[in-house]
């Protein structure tokens, strides 16, 4: 019954030092992981901002309000529309052989821009009722076919004056109706090109 003993009580010393030489590089790191969360030590670590703030910044982060998120996506639509403003100004210009002066293009952007992008906020945040888009299309329908008819029968100065707005205004309603309306609204100003007897020559 001894020698049972100092069996069991060797092969415990035996089991003991083989334990001891086993080091932290044995245990896989997710191992290490999980025994350190279950063990709780991180939480007794203090930090130096507290948990809830934590999670409230990194929710924040996230987060955009309302407000900025309509006025994103109103420069989104605003910014283009007035760069489309300037090309066709500068192109209306070079159609009658004259170069545009910086004051021209000056005098007719300082408008111009804020009134687009004030259009563009307010129409862009509403684009899904449907009288906005109702008002859109007949819009579109008025735009085309007096852009058809300036560039037929409008006199030189009535062009510099009256086409980059329109057309810009054209384009923007295309671009915010559905498609069904902006197909529809591009076959009404279509037949009337066609019933006029009007070309489209640039």
């Amino acid at each position: 019954m001894g020698k049972n003993r100092k069996d069991v009580r060797a092969r415990q010393q035996a089991a003991a030092s083989a334990a001891s030489k086993t080091t932290a590089m044995d245990i896989p790191e997710e191992e290490q992981w999980r025994i350190i969360k279950q063990s709780g030590i991180l939480e007794q670590i203090p930090s130096t901002t507290p948990k809830g703030q934590t999670e409230e910044n990194e929710e924040g982060d996230y987060e955009i309000s309302p407000l900025a998120d309509e006025i994103f996506r109103a420069l989104y639509l605003a910014i283009p529309m007035s760069f489309m403003l300037l090309l066709m100004e500068i192109l209306v210009h070079y159609q009658y052989g004259r170069k545009p002066s910086y004051d021209a293009l000056r005098d007719r952007m300082l408008p111009g821009v804020p009134i687009i992008m004030v259009f563009v906020f307010y129409t862009n945040r509403y684009k899904t009722d449907r009288r906005v888009q109702i008002a859109f299309f007949w819009l579109s329908c008025i735009c085309g076919t007096r852009m058809v008819w300036l560039l037929n029968r409008g006199n030189w100065l009535t062009v510099m004056r009256q086409s980059p707005p329109i057309a810009t205004a054209w384009i923007y309603t295309v671009v915010q109706l559905d498609l069904g309306p902006a197909v529809l609204s591009l076959i009404v100003t279509a037949t009337y090109t066609w019933y006029k007897g009007f070309k489209l020559t640039l």
